[in-house]
């Protein structure tokens, strides 16, 4: 599936739903999305996949005989409370952006493992979010997490890990290294406008892990 297609499935979606209560929910409705462009596809929630030298845990695995997509989603958020279509939105504070980046990062790492051990697959990591914490540029070049970041125009690439003098409380977990076989270019675009307020634009990043040559 092209890049500009899953862009297009995304911006079909933002029509119907702008916000989400959840990751959980986000996932759910982009499986109908996706079920709608296929109806005869096997749509898969939470997959638990073989790869080489282990399993991996996959949120969506969208499968036909002539497609087999593993896609990984986040939804990071400010604290927002919002009504659409009569319903009401309460949004909480998730924090933690150096944790959301290094999971995302992660994402990315986890879907060319499923791709490099299943043929003719592709996957998606996606990551959608109010917080522009996420898109925009730090002025701190030397952060602990200053790998890990993934605002518009940073190429991810290589072996990514904390600054020298982050804390075992820091990494919380997180402590080894990420390497990507790949190479990677943070593109974000914009998924919906609720208003002008804080917390108030969401947008998106989409990185598309090919089909192995």
């Amino acid at each position: 599936m092209p890049t500009r297609k899953m862009n297009g499935i995304l911006a079909n979606l933002s029509a119907k739903r702008p916000v989400f209560h959840s990751e959980a929910d986000f996932q759910h409705a982009l499986a109908r999305e996706l079920q709608l462009i296929n109806s005869a596809a096997s749509i898969r929630m939470g997959k638990q996949v073989a790869t080489q030298g282990a399993r991996v845990h996959l949120d969506l695995l969208f499968q036909s005989p002539s497609e087999d997509i593993a896609i990984e989603l986040k939804f990071k958020t400010k604290i927002l409370k919002f009504s659409h279509a009569g319903e009401d939105y309460s949004l909480r504070d998730h924090r933690a952006q150096d944790f959301g980046r290094h999971d995302f990062i992660k994402d990315i790492q986890r879907l060319e493992r499923y791709v490099q051990s299943h043929k003719g697959s592709e996957g998606f990591a996606i990551l959608l979010t109010n917080d522009q914490a996420y898109w925009s540029e730090s002025r701190k070049a030397d952060s602990l997490d200053s790998e890990f970041r993934i605002h518009e125009g940073r190429i991810l690439q290589g072996s990514v890990a904390w600054g020298s003098g982050a804390s075992d409380a820091t990494k919380h977990k997180r402590a080894d290294p990420i390497t990507l076989r790949g190479i990677y270019q943070m593109y974000w675009s914009d998924y919906s406008s609720l208003g002008s307020g804080l917390g108030e634009q969401f947008r998106h990043v989409l990185v598309h892990i090919p089909e192995e040559p």
